[in-house]
C-alpha cells in the first residue's frame, strides 16, 4: 500500500497538480493548511474533497472557517491575513464548512502500522513551530511521546523531515505550496511497505505568480509571496 503524504498546500495549485500528477498512490494523507498565501483556494479544496483518505486542521483553515487568529510569525501575519480575506471571497459556504468540519488530529492503519496525523504538534494541535529537523530528540519525544502509533505525521514548518524517535518515525512532507527550505519546488512524502522517502516535485511558479497577482493585493504583500514562491525562502 502506497501512501502521498502532503501538507501546507497554500491554495497553490499548479504544485499540488504536479505532486499529484509525479506519484501513484492509494492512499492520499493531508496534513493540513489547504489556504492562505496562494490564489487557488476552491481548487485546491475541490480536489482535497474528492481525494484525500485522510485530512486534518491546520491553523489557517481554522483562522479561516473560525474567524481566529492563525498566530502565524508576525513577518508571515499581513500575508495571511490579506490572502485569507481573498478566499473568503472566493470559497463557497460549503467548502468553508468543509475545512472548518476537518478532524484536528486523525488516525488510520497501513500495512499493519499505525499512523497519526495532526498538522502542528500532539500538545498543540495547531500553533507549535518547534517540532523542526534541528529540534533535540528529547524535545521530539516529550511532544509526541504521548501518541500510540508507529508513525506521527506532521506540518505546519514547511521543513521536510524524518526522524525516528525511540520506537515512533516523525514524518514531515514539507510544504507543496510553500516551501521555506530553500528549495521552491513542491515537498512531499511517501511511504511505501514502511519506508518513509522525501521526495521535490517541480511545478509552474510563475503561473502561481501570474494568478496571485491578479488577486489585486497590495505590492508589497504580493511582492512577499512571490519572492517565497520563488526562492523557496521566507
Amino acid at each position: 500500500m502506497r501512501a502521498l503524504v502532503i501538507s501546507d498546500l497554500h491554495a497553490n495549485w499548479p504544485a499540488l497538480e504536479a505532486v499529484l500528477a509525479a506519484e501513484s498512490f492509494d492512499r492520499l494523507l493531508v496534513i493540513g493548511d489547504l489556504v492562505s498565501y496562494g490564489p487557488h483556494a476552491p481548487e485546491v479544496v475541490d480536489c482535497i474533497r474528492r481525494q484525500a483518505t485522510l485530512a486534518v486542521r491546520g491553523n489557517h483553515d481554522e483562522a479561516l472557517a473560525h474567524w481566529t487568529d492563525c498566530r502565524c510569525a508576525p513577518s508571515s501575519k499581513p500575508l495571511a491575513e490579506a490572502t485569507r480575506a481573498r478566499h473568503r471571497e472566493q470559497l463557497t459556504l460549503e467548502q468553508i464548512a468543509f475545512l472548518g468540519g476537518l478532524p484536528a488530529t486523525a488516525s488510520t492503519s497501513l500495512d499493519g502500522r499505525t499512523l497519526f496525523a495532526v498538522h502542528a504538534s500532539p500538545r498543540d494541535h495547531f500553533y507549535r513551530y518547534t517540532l523542526t529537523p534541528g529540534a533535540t530528540e528529547q524535545h521530539l519525544a516529550e511532544e509526541t511521546g504521548d501518541v500510540d502509533a508507529d508513525y506521527v505525521l506532521l506540518g505546519h514548518t514547511h521543513l521536510p523531515m524524518v526522524r525516528r524517535v525511540g520506537e515512533r518515525v516523525l514524518v514531515n512532507p514539507g510544504s507543496v505550496g510553500q516551501p521555506r527550505d530553500g528549495d521552491p519546488r513542491a515537498s512531499y512524502a511517501v511511504i511505501d511497505d514502511g519506508r518513509v522517502t522525501l521526495k521535490r516535485a517541480a511545478y509552474d511558479i510563475e503561473r502561481t505568480v501570474r494568478d496571485l497577482r491578479g488577486l489585486g493585493l497590495e505590492g508589497d504583500v504580493a511582492n512577499r509571496l512571490i519572492a517565497i514562491l520563488r526562492e523557496g525562502a521566507g
